[in-house]
């Protein structure tokens, strides 16, 4: 088998650059889609439901995308032509999501459009995204890797940082954070215009400068058999021979999954509640009444802008501890470690009322998404070997999905549990359940066995 020759840094810069974009438009359905749903009407305890669909389409669409680009060699290369589909998709989405509430349609409409963009927008979004982690494996060698997954890294976290302040810069340089009932603010609106345009060009740039491998060049550093290269691909077998690894950071990655799902659900009620002193009103729905917060309120727009802040802290914290990270000898006791520090940050969100020292708590969150973005997938692709790499990864997306449907689908039920007759929903109780569930799977890390 030869050995893949090593590249220049700025070679592996550009395989990674699009990320940078990409991970803006994630950064920026992360962090407002809740925000988005709840000023169309959105009741809290049906905000989890809206969730559902970014999670199923990734289990659905990232399998197929690693199993159809392994077989796709044409003359723009074998993972770029899903990322440049998927990217462009996504722009087209992004500049129609946001007005979901500005077309005058009802609020069933509204919400009803609003869940075909999001629906689209996460699909090509997932398209989009697979191809650059499964680029490294393609084209860098097994001594650059941890240069080229770093500098993956600082490219997600970046675009993390930029895709989460955007709607906070442009509040503060004046363009409109609130709006008339049902519609979203203009700082919401042109944050997903920019972030289109970035992703674009970005993706642009990735595709212009990068060259895969051709078939036989890359059978022969992957050392590929002709016999593997013609064998059909059948999904349940490969789960049925996958390593053990696969499985194991599966459970941790289940609970992992779920904490960060209800954290993406429920900052914005959390925030505009417990930091911001947001107003209630009554809501009726079918001749019920509840008591909500008043999601057209300068109060809740302006929490909406500073949950942008804490994720962009977050992403801060994040990359902090990505550095502090290899200094630990033992890889298990890091992943514990992180997972324990991010719940006691979720759970120090009940006793914080104070917008700015919510910092501390982000920060240690960030501690955790560190060592989810980097940990499981090396310990994986450590595990792994032979032609089917981009089908093993996009199955191990399994495991970061399906923990976030089974939470988005049961977190209006649990919310209705916390909730007392008469009283706002305690959104912040279900932080404090994501830090429970984050120190359960650092408990579960123990089960782990690494290959040596």
């Amino acid at each position: 088998m030869k050995e893949i020759p090593n590249q220049s840094f700025w070679k592996l810069w550009n395989i990674s650059f699009g990320f940078f974009g990409v991970q803006i438009a994630y950064a920026l359905q992360s962090a407002n889609i809740s925000r988005i749903f709840s000023t169309l009407g959105a009741d809290p305890h049906s905000l989890s439901y809206f969730w559902i669909l970014p999670p199923l389409m990734g289990i659905i669409v990232q399998p197929l995308i690693g199993m159809f680009s392994d077989r796709t060699w044409c003359r723009f290369g074998r993972r770029i032509p899903y990322l440049f589909v998927g990217a462009t998709v996504a722009v087209l989405v992004m500049c129609m999501l946001p007005n979901a509430g500005s077309f005058g349609m009802s609020v069933g409409a509204a919400m009803v459009f609003g869940l075909i963009s999001l629906m689209l927008l996460d699909t090509s979004i997932n398209v989009a995204m697979q191809p650059f982690k499964m680029m490294v494996g393609d084209m860098v060698n097994e001594k650059q890797k941890g240069l080229a997954y770093a500098i993956q890294s600082f490219l997600c976290n970046a675009g993390s940082l930029a895709g989460y302040l955007f709607p906070f810069i442009f509040a503060a340089i004046g363009i409109s954070n609130i709006a008339p009932k049902g519609v979203i603010p203009d700082s919401v609106i042109y944050s997903f215009y920019i972030g289109a345009a970035i992703l674009i060009l970005c993706v642009i740039y990735t595709t212009l400068k990068v060259k895969e491998y051709p078939p036989q060049l890359y059978a022969e550093y992957h050392g590929i058999t002709k016999e593997e290269k013609e064998e059909k691909v059948n999904v349940f077998r490969l789960l049925v021979r996958a390593p053990k690894a696969f499985w194991t950071v599966g459970l941790v990655q289940f609970f992992c999954w779920s904490a960060f799902m209800f954290m993406w659900t429920y900052t914005n009620g959390t925030v505009a509640a417990n930091a911001f002193d947001t107003p209630s009103v009554e809501l009726v729905k079918d001749g019920v009444t509840s008591l909500v917060l008043d999601t057209q309120s300068q109060e809740y727009q302006n929490a909406g802008d500073w949950v942008g802040i804490l994720f962009a802290v977050q992403a801060i914290g994040s990359v902090i501890w990505a550095m502090v990270l290899p200094i630990f000898k033992n890889r298990k006791l890091s992943y514990s470690l992180s997972l324990v520090l991010g719940g006691l940050g979720f759970i120090s969100t009940y006793f914080v009322h104070d917008q700015y020292l919510l910092f501390v708590s982000f920060l240690l969150i960030g501690c955790a998404w560190a060592a989810m973005l980097a940990l499981p997938f090396t310990i994986l692709t450590n595990a792994l070997s032979g032609g089917h790499m981009g089908t093993y990864l996009g199955l191990f997306n399994g495991t970061i999905c399906v923990p976030q449907i089974v939470a988005a689908a049961l977190g209006g039920q649990v919310l209705h549990l916390f909730t007392r007759p008469g009283a706002v929903p305690p959104e912040v109780n279900m932080l404090v359940l994501a830090g429970c569930l984050l120190i359960i799977g650092a408990m579960c890390v123990s089960i782990i066995k690494e290959k040596k």
